[in-house]
């Protein structure tokens, strides 16, 4: 019983750094661009453009780090990405010139891979690889609020603060909060490591050495073909909707991805154990490419709209589950932390041109044609994701 108190507590106090994580980290990015251009004087597509290179470069650390949390902890790596997170913020709320923010957001997206879902899952993979999978689904079921609460929260903040000063209090968040929630993780793990008491059981996957390599390529293309057009539309959510003409409901609707995400995690938490996490990717792919393209051809109906980030909420909130969920089920535990970091390193480097792009996109070619096209690509990775279902279901059924 008191074990699995400290298992919850451990889901709960990671819920709340990565609400804080994402919110403050990512979700407020598109929101602040706007001043951030101003300011620096320099366009907006000049802003999503150092957004992509930091993007880049956090892809090209993320197997480093994966290291590191197989090395000394994934708690150990959170813990010194909520001091770095910090720093980079405050580093960004000073920068006098346009070298020192870019300089500065390079650093804070490398943090970020030391704070958000890839160390977080590897902590938990840590505490107990047996129930790690039902903690994901647990952990981004709590982290899904992190638009819902940092979308509006930024949008208001802009009302009576500077950028600067809203990523002051930003850095606060992650230095008095979530440093010592981290802490606190690795406090415990440490405890349990003392006295004998966490099982250190390795899982193993399903997919047998020899088709290692040629999965992990395979799953690793699709997630980052899937985190391209992720990325994409959520860097510009609440711009784009406006751009469409929805001003006034643009940050409402927008608002409503967050909710959408917890729902898909709270339907796979009742009903996903009769689904593999390779179906769970495949039907988080159909349902982002279903919704950005609804956007598409709907262009500025509210119902499109709203039917868009429902559709994209859902998808985005089983895909977080699925980065989590699926290495573990295809890989086993051991080198969890490295398997992901190259996994996150394929997503992040493919990624990192998403959010120019698609600003490039939007300025030469329009909004409706731009959310098409990205759709489009977003069908490759759900082929492949399916592929790796039918692969898989072969397999257990020939064991079987």
């Amino acid at each position: 019983m008191r074990e699995g108190r400290i298992h919850a507590g451990v889901v709960s106090a990671l819920g709340i750094t990565q609400i804080i994580g994402y919110g403050t980290l990512y979700y407020s990015f598109s929101i602040l661009a706007p001043q951030i251009a101003a300011d620096l004087g320099i366009g907006l597509e000049q802003v999503f453009a150092v957004f992509s290179v930091s993007l880049f470069v956090g892809g090209l650390s993320a197997p480093v780090i994966g290291k590191q949390m197989d090395k000394i902890g994934a708690a150990t790596v959170l813990s010194i990405g909520s001091v770095l997170s910090a720093f980079t913020l405050l580093l960004c709320a000073w920068s006098p010139s346009l070298a020192v923010f870019a300089a500065a957001i390079i650093l804070l997206e490398v943090s970020s891979g030391m704070v958000q879902y890839q160390a977080a899952f590897a902590a938990l993979v840590e505490n107990d690889p047996r129930t790690a999978s039902r903690s994901i689904t647990y952990l981004t079921l709590v982290a899904g609020f992190a638009s819902t609460i940092f979308w509006p929260i930024s949008a208001s903040l802009t009302g009576f603060l500077s950028w600067r000063e809203i990523y002051l209090v930003y850095a606060a968040l992650n230095l008095l909060v979530c440093m010592p929630l981290h802490l606190w993780i690795r406090a415990k793990g440490k405890a349990s490591h003392a006295t004998g008491k966490q099982d250190r059981e390795h899982v193993a996957g399903v997919v047998p050495p020899h088709r290692r390599r040629s999965v992990l390529i395979l799953v690793s293309v699709a997630f980052a073909i899937l985190g391209f057009t992720l990325s994409s539309v959520l860097a510009h959510m609440v711009p784009m909707l406006g751009a469409l003409g929805l001003d006034t409901g643009a940050v409402i609707i927008g608002s409503l991805f967050g909710p959408a995400q917890v729902m898909s995690r709270l339907i796979n938490m009742i009903f996903g154990t009769r689904l593999s996490p390779p179906v769970l990717a495949a039907i988080s792919a159909a349902l982002m490419i279903v919704g950005t393209a609804i956007l598409g051809v709907t262009g500025a109906s509210v119902v499109g709209a709203v039917t868009f980030a429902i559709c994209l909420g859902l998808g985005s909130g089983i895909n977080s589950i699925a980065q989590g969920s699926l290495p573990l089920y295809l890989f086993g535990s051991d080198g969890y932390g490295s398997l992901t970091g190259k996994m996150a390193s394929a997503r992040l480097a493919a990624g990192a041109a998403a959010p120019f792009a698609f600003a490039f996109a939007m300025q030469r070619l329009g909004t409706e044609i731009s959310l098409l096209a990205t759709a489009a690509l977003g069908g490759l990775g759900f082929a492949a994701f399916v592929s790796v279902a039918l692969e898989t279901r072969r397999k257990a059924t020939f064991s079987a």
